[in-house]
């Protein structure tokens, strides 16, 4: 895949597809870092009126004002791309050198993404005055502010660059997507390069979800504060239930209905199941939005092949996980790939991509 096309990705699905999940954690910590600002700025100005001017001087001064307030407004965003696009690029030229070598485990990034989760739920509860977590925030130590000379947008931009940087841990299905294509090029200057330029490509949607988050919490503040904490709050538990998802929690949203016994699952369905020779075909067709059949019905002791199936697979559901047979694998976007399940037991393997967005399973009975 050409950069271009690397570029055209990140800015049409990638943007998309990660904002899911790493814009709720730039959103959480940037209305929650603004809204501590503002509270110590109104703590520290006396309201005292300034001299009157000449109103040549008095323009001047609120369009530098205005100027100076865009790039603190912009600080906390550039911080996190910059340190995502430093992740990013590091981890691009490691996939190039070292190919499939390089490769979080999906207990791993099913660990990290629960605890993303967690962290954006607690910004959210904060940003709607929950007691208990009013005051939480992340701020950087002492000693990395003084590196930044006490500058406001430099100190601004230091803990969203930290966070942009870790992002790495929870990728979205586009991103392991381009991973994946990060790895093939058999160089770590091509690889680091595939995976800055779908950064850069993601940059558009980040930029206005962190200036979003940014002016909601201080010039809307009054009126949107409750609003920033729903949908801060909102981004968490969508975060925290595809973790879930991807250790196949009981807590899970999809498994809730069976650990609560109420409502009624996908009922197997064998209709796309063939017979040929002694082996049994099942196939699950992926598109872009779902794995289908969402429950497939085989039979257990008879020699079984899935097949994956892609339709225009692209985004999440091309990067499959299944925890129990410990697969990992990036689906193409259209074709067939298989999986041999030997001679299988009676029971469940649940699926899905690795964010937990779209799942599925395979009973056998």
């Amino acid at each position: 895949m050409s950069l271009w096309a690397v570029l055209l990705t990140g800015l049409l699905a990638g943007g998309v597809s990660c904002a899911a999940v790493q814009g709720g954690l730039l959103a959480g910590l940037v209305t929650r870092q603004q809204s501590a600002a503002a509270a110590d700025a109104r703590a520290s100005d006396p309201g005292e009126g300034h001299p009157a001017g000449s109103t040549a001087i008095a323009t001047s001064q609120r369009t530098a004002s205005r100027r100076r307030q865009l790039g603190d407004d912009l600080a906390p965003v550039a911080g996190f791309l910059g340190g995502k696009l430093a992740s990013y690029t590091l981890v691009g030229a490691l996939l190039g050198a070292l190919g499939s070598a390089f490769e979080l485990s999906a207990h791993l990034r099913a660990t990290v993404q629960i605890l993303a989760g967690l962290l954006i739920i607690a910004f959210g509860l904060a940003q709607l005055g929950v007691p208990g977590f009013r005051g939480f925030t992340l701020t950087p130590p002492d000693s990395w502010i003084r590196v930044v000379r006490g500058r406001a947008r430099s100190t601004a931009a230091l803990a969203p660059a930290v966070l942009g940087f870790a992002a790495i841990l929870i990728p979205c299905g586009v991103t392991i997507s381009v991973m994946a294509i990060a790895t093939t090029t058999g160089s770590a200057w091509r690889g680091a390069a595939t995976m800055a330029v779908f950064v850069i490509g993601t940059a558009p949607l980040f930029a206005l979800i962190g200036y979003t988050a940014n002016i909601a919490a201080t010039a809307w503040k009054g009126r949107l504060a409750m609003g920033t904490g729903l949908v801060v709050l909102a981004a968490g538990l969508y975060t925290l239930n595809g973790g879930l998802t991807l250790v196949d929690s009981p807590l899970a949203a999809r498994n809730l209905s069976r650990t609560l016994g109420i409502g009624q699952p996908a009922l197997p369905d064998s209709s796309t199941v063939t017979m040929a020779n002694g082996t049994q075909t099942g196939v699950i067709t992926v598109t872009s939005s779902d794995y289908s059949p969402a429950n497939l019905a085989l039979k257990a002791g008879v020699p079984t092949t899935v097949v994956f199936r892609s339709k225009e697979a692209f985004g999440c559901v091309s990067a499959l996980v299944i925890p129990s047979l410990g697969v990992q694998t990036v689906l193409p976007q259209n074709g067939d790939s298989t999986l041999k399940l030997g001679v299988p037991r009676p029971g469940h393997i649940d699926y899905s991509c690795a964010m937990g967005m779209y799942s599925g399973t395979i009973t056998i009975g």
